[in-house]
């Protein structure tokens, strides 16, 4: 006989499968960098040209910057190449039937007037009078036209001038007239070329003068100017020698170059030398001034603070390109996290935490931010 059939079991219901383990601290931080270079990796393209918008971003910044700044720098220099602490006084308008002649067309200053300021006002350091004029200079064979400029060894300490090479003359050789001359770089350079015009000589209007120093280079100033092509002589040698002069005017000056000493107020100290001018020319209280004057230090502020002006312009509008790199690489991850969705999702289902999915996307948008940044630097 056949056993009988067993009798058929009640269906049990399927166990619940165990949750896949999870880490208590998630991945770690070289695990998510990992995970984000791979991501990268997997997707070059696109990581190239999101990092793309931060290069020029980054880049735009700094050149931006940069020029600004080497712009400042280059007006400071041009001013410092005047002199520090410089007043510089002119002759004021003339008028004469009613007509306007100009400044300085009528010599109202004198050898006297430089000579005198220091010892009036204590501020002062020193003040050199000087007269200029269009000059041929001729050495050899070569000739050059230039400006020679007739003063006094205090005139070198008003504009910071140092020496390439030689020597300045003295108090002594200037009052002596001695037929000595310091030579600007460019008038060394046509005359001499590379040859030392130490001790060589020159001729200005037939007569001979000894080279005894060349100025070290200033190059032009704010009104773009060349400084260097000038011939530095003794006042009263040019008086004697060069430009001649009639008695009215013989010890006549066409500015004064005024040193203040560092720390000065330098606003006082040119209302302390108006008034000295008013008295020493006995201007009358309802008159005009008889001089103008010129504070450097006023052009060097305003042209610094136009320059400083101009950098945050342009630091502005380029940080506005770096803003757009940022929001381009937002808008790249956003697009990148939906495309992932599935690849979210698994990462989910297999014991991946919501925090260690944006520690991912976050470090991706960090190292494509720190790879456009870094090639922007260099």
């Amino acid at each position: 006989m056949n056993a009988p059939a067993e009798a058929p079991r009640a269906l049990e219901a399927p166990r619940p499968l165990p949750p896949l383990p999870r880490g208590r601290a998630g991945l770690s931080l070289g695990q998510a960098m990992l995970a984000a270079l791979a991501a990268l990796a997997a997707n070059k393209l696109r990581a190239a040209l999101t990092a793309l918008g931060i290069f020029i971003g980054v880049a735009a910044v700094i050149v931006t910057v940069a020029v600004g700044a080497g712009a400042r720098q280059q007006v400071l220099a041009q001013i410092q190449s005047l002199g520090a602490n410089l007043l510089v006084v002119w002759g004021a308008n003339v008028r004469m039937g009613g007509v306007s002649l100009g400044a300085g067309q009528r010599p109202n200053m004198s050898w006297d007037d430089a000579q005198a300021i220091p010892r009036e006002i204590a501020a002062v350091q020193v003040a050199a009078g000087t007269i200029r004029q269009q000059q041929q200079v001729v050495a050899g064979n070569q000739n050059w036209a230039t400006t020679v400029i007739a003063t006094d060894p205090d005139w070198f300490v008003a504009h910071d001038w140092t020496l390439e090479e030689g020597r300045f003359f003295t108090a002594e050789e200037a009052m002596a007239g001695r037929k000595l001359v310091l030579l600007g770089q460019t008038v060394v350079q046509n005359l001499f070329g590379e040859e030392n015009p130490i001790g060589r000589e020159v001729r200005i209007r037939a007569t001979p003068f000894e080279v005894i120093g060349v100025l070290g280079r200033k190059g032009q100033n704010p009104m773009g100017q060349d400084q260097d092509d000038a011939v530095v002589m003794p006042y009263w040698t040019a008086r004697r020698s060069v430009m001649g002069a009639s008695r009215a005017f013989a010890r006549a000056v066409s500015t004064i170059s005024v040193k203040v000493h560092e720390g000065e107020d330098m606003a006082a100290v040119e209302e302390e030398l108006r008034q000295f001018f008013r008295q020493r020319h006995r201007v009358a209280a309802n008159e005009p001034d008889t001089v103008q004057i010129r504070n450097l230090s006023e052009i060097a502020a305003t042209r610094d603070a136009s320059a400083r002006t101009l950098s945050l312009l342009l630091a502005a509008v380029a940080a506005v390109s770096l803003l757009v790199g940022g929001i381009g690489v937002m808008n790249i991850m956003l697009v990148s996290v939906t495309e992932r969705t599935r690849e979210i999702g698994l990462r989910l289902a297999v014991g991946a935490r919501p925090a260690d999915i944006l520690r991912q996307f976050l470090l991706e948008a960090v190292l494509l931010a720190l790879l456009g940044g870094a090639v922007g630097v260099v």
